[in-house]
């Protein structure tokens, strides 16, 4: 049997409300389909600029940028986890 590696899941932001409300939408899609990740809320401009992102907030799956510019529903944060 082979063991599912937990994936990295990042969302990038400000700290404004379009950014919680999708930190919120993400860890909830996570928690509701069991899956394994860590999720991380990154607000460092630095560290933001390290993914070319100018539009906030953005979700970033396993050091890729699957959605930016808006706050994704929860089919769209499924499509990103790989989630059917």
């Amino acid at each position: 049997m082979e063991l599912k590696k937990e994936m990295t899941v990042k969302v990038l932001g400000t700290g404004c409300s379009r950014c919680h409300k999708t930190l919120g939408i993400v860890n909830r899609v996570i928690a509701e389909n069991n899956v394994a990740a860590h999720v991380e809320y990154v607000t460092d401009m630095m560290k933001i600029m390290e993914y070319d992102v100018m539009t906030m907030p953005a979700v970033v799956v396993d050091g890729q940028v699957k959605i930016k510019g808006n706050v994704p529903s929860e089919a769209e944060v499924k499509a990103a986890l790989g989630i059917q």
